[in-house]
This record gives C-alpha cells, structure tokens and sequence, in this order.
C-alpha cells in the first residue's frame, strides 16, 4: 500500500464504522490523518474506534437531525476533510410500490443529510483556505437501477449537489469531488434483495463486486493536497460499468 500523505490533517467521516467507511478510516490513518467517525450504530462505532486506537473519535448521532449534526460539528472543531459516506438502500421494489416514507427517508439519509452537514463544516474550510470533501454517491446515480429508484435519485441528487459545490467554491481553496463506485459487498447488502444483488454482479464487467481498500485508495487521493486541480468532479470506480 502506498502512503499519501494526509500528516496532521482532521477528516470526518460519516458511516465510518464499518464498511467502504471504515476502510477509508483506516487508508487516512495509516496516511497519517486523525478521523472523527459519525455512525448511528453504537457497538460497531466503539469497535471501529477501538480498532484505529488514539488516532479515531466517535460521535453516534442520527445523521437526518439536523441539530444533532450541528452539535457534532462544532464538537469537531476544525476539519480538513469531510467524506460523506453515510448511506441505505431502502429495500427494492418498482417504483408503483415504494412506500413514500421510505423514499423520504432514503432521500433524507443519502442526499439532505450531506446537504446539512455541508452547510456545517463549509464556513470553517473555507475561513482557513483549505478542505477537501469527498462525497460517496454511486454508479446508480448516474445509471438509475430499476427497482432501486429511490436509491438511485438520492445519489444523482449527491453528483449534482458536488457539482455546485464545486463551482460555488472554486477559489477558496476548498475542493468537492464525488466517487461513483459500483457495488461492494458490505453490510448494505442485507438491505437488498438477493435478485437486486445478482442484477448489479452481472451489469459489471470485471465480474466481481468492488473491495472497500479499493475505493479507500482513491478517496485517500482525492482527500490530499495532490488533487489540486479536480473539482466537482465525478470519479468512477466500477469495474467497467460506467458507460459515461
């Protein structure tokens, strides 16, 4: 594994207790940066924190509460880097039989969630000319997968939302990227249907789901001083799948 170079930087992750969050919790560790993990779920966070020893804190708070994610950004105090890569899938189902509360909440996760704790750590970046965001959306935002509408909308939502921030914030020394992975076979699976899951393995071309380490390494770059010239930019990391 190479080692970029994020000495002394402070990143919060969202989800970051298990999964393609812990995995990059671990790569921006061992690139020398200090994390704050925001998870909902208790247990796993301690345990992630736990793991990554005194480089790591946890705070477990419901990322759809907006006053919940103000507290914890000014208990954060200054961030370098902000990965919003907290995110559900709501089942499967055509979209003539979503349940609209889980739309809603889907939506609520996955893009207004970001939108907010954007909206939080923003100033304070942007006041000492420097921050790196790295939103985690996926090939299905730019695809659409069917019985997965919800899914999909909510991260198409999250390209676009990279995209402004990226031109809203050129010039101030803060950068927006976003990273499009196809599937990884994480704890998110058991909140699909195993036809869902079956559907995706065979819409990418290198015929496996991708490794967590795999995006880690690329979130790792776009979270250091080298990416200096990419903003609200788009990168794909889906064995092949992307067609644009």
């Amino acid at each position: 594994m190479n080692r970029i170079d994020l000495e002394g930087r402070r990143a919060v992750i969202t989800g970051g207790a298990q999964g393609i969050g812990l995995a990059i919790a671990r790569r921006f560790v061992a690139s020398g940066a200090s994390v704050i993990l925001w998870d909902m779920q208790d247990a796993t966070l301690s345990a992630a924190v736990a793991e990554l020893g005194d480089a790591a804190q946890g705070r477990c708070l419901d990322l759809a509460d907006d006053a919940a994610v103000a507290d914890a950004a000014r208990a954060a105090g200054e961030v370098d880097i902000l990965v919003n890569n907290a995110g559900i899938t709501g089942g499967n189902g055509p979209v003539t039989e979503l349940d609209p509360a889980i739309w809603r909440q889907v939506v609520e996760v996955n893009l207004n969630a970001p939108f907010v704790i954007c909206r939080a750590l923003i100033p304070g970046m942007v006041e000492r000319g420097y921050g790196r965001i790295i939103n985690i959306a996926s090939v299905a935002g730019k695809e659409g997968n069917p019985n997965a509408a919800h899914y999909s909308a909510s991260k198409a939502g999250l390209i676009a939302l990279t995209k402004s921030l990226g031109k809203e914030l050129a010039g101030t020394g803060v950068i927006a990227n976003c990273v499009t992975p196809a599937a990884a076979r994480t704890p998110i699976f058991d909140q699909m249907a195993q036809s869902h899951i079956d559907y995706m393995l065979a819409r990418i071309p290198l015929n496996r789901f991708l490794e967590p380490d795999e995006v880690a390494a690329l979130v790792a770059w776009l979270a250091s001083e080298d990416c200096s010239f990419s903003t609200g930019a788009v990168f794909d990391i889906s064995g092949g799948r992307a067609t644009y």
